[in-house]
C-alpha cells in the first residue's frame, strides 16, 4: 500500500503579511506569494501552509477572522487566490490553509447578530454566560493574552468567552448550526482546490459546559508574565466533547482525494491531547510546541518528544516544527551569535531527520534571526500589553529578504510593516544562491534527501547513545537504514560510529564532529542485510515503511573529509522544475562527500514518555538559559533598541497557548 503524499512530508508555512508585497503598501500579500512560489519549490517541500489571509480587523492579524469566505483586501482577491492555488500545483506543491475555528473576530456579522439579544438570531453560536451575584465572571477562566477570558456586553447583559483577545469571540462549537456552518466554511475551500486544512488552536474550540473553574497551577519556579500562567487548564480546553466535531472535519475531508488535516495543540502537557485528535477517522496529525519554546535544544528533549510516538497500533502520524510566526527564531534561541551558522546546519539536518512530518517557517531556510523590534515599532498585541516580560512575535514576523540591497530588500518598493534584522540583508535570498556553500543550499540538499530515503520520510526511529552533547538516532525501512547524527553542543566531539557511507556531513572530519557538526549517513548494505550491527538496541515495528531499495547515495566512509559546507552537487531540485516529477531527485545522483569512518557503537531503544518534554538543562531566566534571555529588555519603552537591532538582549517569549 502506497503511502499518502502527506506522510513524512516537508510542509512549509508562509506568513502572507511578511513574505513578499506585489503593490508596494508594506504588507505581504497574495500575488507576492504567487511571484515567489519557484523559491518555495525549489526547496524540495511538498506544500506550502498559508497562515490567515481572509477578512479582518486584523486586531491579530489575521486570526480575528470576521468573514471566511473572502480575502482581505489587504492581501488580494479570491481571484488572487485562485492564481495561487493554480500556481502551486503547477509546481507540485499542495496548498494547506489556515482555519480558525475556535474563535471570530468581534466584527463577524454571527458575532454582531448573537449579541443583539438572548433569543435573537445566532443568540446561542457564542459562549455566553451570566455575571456571578457580584457582578464578576461566571469563573475563573484566564485568556491566552492577559487577564480574564471574559467580556461584558451591555446589550445581552451577560458575558462573552475569548480566549484570547476580546475582540475574538469564542464560538459555540458545541452548537449544530455552528458545527454546520464551519464545515460549510471547509467546503467552500475545498472546492476551490486547497489540499488541506492546519486548524488552528483547534483544542481551545471547547471548554466545559459547565464552566468549572480551574484549578491554581502547582507553584513554579517559572516566571508567570500573565495571569494565564497561574492555572492548570483541566476545565477551559482539551474536552473530549470536541472529539465527535473532528470526526466530522475529517468526514468533510475524506469527500475530497488526497486532502490533508493538522491540528495545532497547545498546552503544558498536550501529548495525550495529540493522540485523541488522529485517532482513527480524525486527524492525519498534530504538532505542539516540544520544541517551539524550548529554551535549548538538548538530546533529551529531542529523544522525549520522539519518544511520544512511538509507532503503537492505531496511534496517529506526529509533525515537528522548530520555529513558526508565534515563536522565537531557533538561530537565536539556541546558539550564541558566534556559533549560529554551524549551528543552523546542525538544526536542518535534525529537523530533516525526525521522524513524522517536518514543518519550515519562512526565512528558516536562510537562517534569520529574532529581531528585537522596539516598542515605538510593535504591532503584536501580546506583547504590547505584556512588555516587557515576554518576547514580541513580531520578531519572528519580520519580512523576508529577497534581496541584500535596498531600504526594501526586495519584499516591497515601500515601508515595510516591520522593520528588517541588521544582518538579514547578509542572509537575502539572492546572496544565499550565489553562495553555494549557503544554508540555502544545504536546506536544499536535505529536503532533497529526505524526499529520496523512505527511511527518513516514514521509516521507524532508534536513539543511539553517543556520549553527552550527542543526538543520534537510526531511521530504517524496509532494508534501508540511515544515521544521523548531530553534536548539540559547540564543543568538538570524538566518536565511534558504524559502517556506512556519508550522505552529508558538517562539520566532520573522520570521527571527529566539531561544535555543531553532524551528518547523515546509509548504512553499509552488507551490514544492513546483515541486521544491526552488535550493540544496536531492538527497532520498533515498521511504520508506514516502504518498500523502496536503498539508494546508492554516498561515497564509501574512510580517509576523505566531511566540509562544513559540502556542494549540493546532484541533489538539488532546479528551480525551473514544473511539476510533482520535476522534483523528485533521485537519490541515485551524485552522492555527497565522505565523511567519518564508522565504527561500532551502542545502542538504546526510545526512552519512555514520563510527560516531561523540556531537557533536564532547562530553568528561568537568572539560571542557565538560551542565548535570547542573556539579558533583559529595559522595561522603559522610550529606551528601546534600534529598529535593526538583534533580539540577543530580549527575553523569551510566553507560549501562545
Amino acid at each position: 500500500m502506497t503511502d499518502p503524499w502527506w506522510k513524512g512530508a516537508a510542509v512549509y508555512q508562509i506568513y502572507p503579511r511578511s513574505f513578499a508585497d506585489a503593490n508596494g503598501d508594506g504588507v505581504g500579500d497574495l500575488r507576492g506569494i504567487t511571484a515567489h512560489l519557484d523559491h518555495v519549490a525549489s526547496l524540495g517541500v511538498d506544500a506550502i501552509w498559508i497562515s490567515p489571509f481572509y477578512t479582518s480587523p486584523m486586531r491579530d492579524f489575521g486570526y480575528d477572522v470576521a468573514d471566511y469566505c473572502d480575502v482581505d483586501p489587504t492581501f488580494g482577491t479570491l481571484a488572487d487566490f485562485d492564481a495561487l492555488v493554480a500556481r502551486a500545483h503547477a509546481l507540485g506543491l499542495k496548498v494547506i490553509t489556515d482555519q480558525v475555528w475556535s474563535h471570530t473576530s468581534d466584527q463577524h456579522y454571527w458575532f454582531r447578530q448573537s449579541r443583539q439579544r438572548r433569543d435573537g438570531d445566532k443568540h446561542d453560536w457564542y459562549v455566553w454566560a451570566d455575571a456571578k451575584q457580584d457582578g464578576s465572571p461566571p469563573n475563573n477562566w484566564q485568556s491566552v493574552f492577559g487577564g480574564p477570558a471574559w467580556t461584558w456586553d451591555a446589550r445581552r447583559q451577560q458575558y462573552y468567552l475569548h480566549t484570547f483577545l476580546r475582540e475574538q469571540p469564542q464560538l459555540n462549537v458545541r452548537e449544530p448550526a455552528v458545527q454546520e456552518a464551519l464545515l460549510a466554511v471547509g467546503r467552500f475551500w475545498l472546492e476551490r482546490g486547497v489540499d488541506g486544512f492546519r486548524l488552528d488552536a483547534i483544542n481551545h474550540a471547547m471548554g466545559s459546559a459547565a464552566l468549572t473553574d480551574n484549578p491554581p497551577a502547582p507553584p513554579s519556579n517559572k516566571p508567570r508574565t500573565r495571569s494565564f500562567d497561574f492555572q492548570l487548564k483541566q476545565h477551559s480546553q482539551d474536552q473530549p466533547d470536541m472529539l465527535p466535531f473532528v470526526e466530522r472535519i475529517r468526514a468533510l475531508t475524506d469527500e475530497y482525494p488526497d486532502r490533508f488535516t493538522v491540528a495545532e495543540i497547545g498546552g503544558e502537557e498536550s501529548d495525550w491531547v495529540r493522540k485523541d485528535y488522529t485517532a482513527p477517522r480524525r486527524l492525519d496529525t498534530a504538532y505542539g510546541f516540544d520544541f517551539l519554546y524550548a529554551e535549548q535544544l538538548t538530546p533529551a528533549l529531542v529523544r522525549a518528544a520522539l519518544a511520544q510516538w512511538p509507532g503503537a497500533a492505531g496511534e496517529g502520524w506526529p509533525s515537528w516544527a522548530f520555529e513558526n510566526h508565534d515563536a522565537p527564531r531557533a538561530v537565536s534561541r539556541w546558539a550564541l551569535p558566534e556559533h549560529r551558522d554551524a549551528f543552523a546546519r546542525a538544526k536542518m539536518v535534525l529537523l530533516a531527520g525526525l521522524r513524522g512530518n517536518i514543518f519550515l517557517y519562512q526565512g528558516e531556510e536562510l537562517g534569520l534571526t529574532q529581531v528585537a523590534v522596539p516598542f515605538e515599532l510593535l504591532q503584536d498585541p501580546e506583547a504590547i500589553a505584556n512588555w516587557p516580560l515576554t518576547l514580541s512575535r513580531d520578531g519572528a514576523r519580520t519580512p523576508m529578504p529577497w534581496q541584500a540591497e535596498g531600504a526594501g530588500h526586495g519584499f516591497t518598493a515601500g515601508t515595510p510593516w516591520l522593520p528588517f534584522g541588521a544582518d538579514h540583508g547578509a542572509l537575502a535570498v539572492d546572496a544565499q544562491e550565489a553562495d553555494a556553500g549557503s544554508l540555502l543550499h544545504w536546506t536544499r540538499r536535505l529536503l532533497a534527501l529526505r524526499r529520496a530515503h523512505a527511511a527518513l520520510r516514514v521509516g521507524t526511529i532508534a536513539f543511539v547513545d553517543l556520549g553527552p552533547g550527542v543526538v543520534a538516532f537510526e531511521r530504517a525501512s524496509g532494508d534501508e537504514r540511515l544515521l544521523c547524527v548531530v553534536n548539540l553542543t559547540p564543543e568538538p566531539r570524538a566518536l565511534a560510529l558504524p559502517d556506512g557511507v556519508t550522505l552529508v556531513a558538517s562539520g566532520v572530519s573522520g570521527a571527529s564532529f566539531e561544535g555543531y557538526g553532524a551528518l547523515l549517513a546509509l548504512r553499509a548494505p552488507a551490514e544492513a542485510a546483515a541486521g544491526p550491527a552488535p550493540g544496536w538496541g531492538d527497532e520498533e515495528a515498521p511504520v508506514g515503511s516502504s518498500t523502496t531499495a536503498p539508494a546508492d547515495a554516498g561515497a564509501q566512509l574512510g580517509d576523505a573529509r566531511a566540509s562544513r559546507t559540502p556542494p549540493a552537487t546532484g541533489l538539488r531540485p532546479t528551480p525551473e522544475h514544473a511539476g510533482g516529477e520535476g522534483r523528485e531527485t533521485s537519490s541515485t545522483t551524485a552522492p555527497a562527500d565522505a565523511g567519518a569512518e564508522l565504527g561500532g557503537v551502542s545502542a538504546s531503544r526510545v526512552p519512555l514518555a514520563t510527560g516531561l518534554r523540556r531537557s533536564p538543562g532547562w530553568s528561568e531566566l537568572g539560571g542557565r538559559s538560551s542565548p535570547l534571555a542573556q539579558n533583559v529588555v529595559d522595561a522603559d519603552p522610550t529606551a528601546g533598541t534600534g529598529a535593526d537591532a538583534t533580539a540577543d538582549a530580549t527575553a523569551l517569549a510566553a507560549p501562545r497557548a
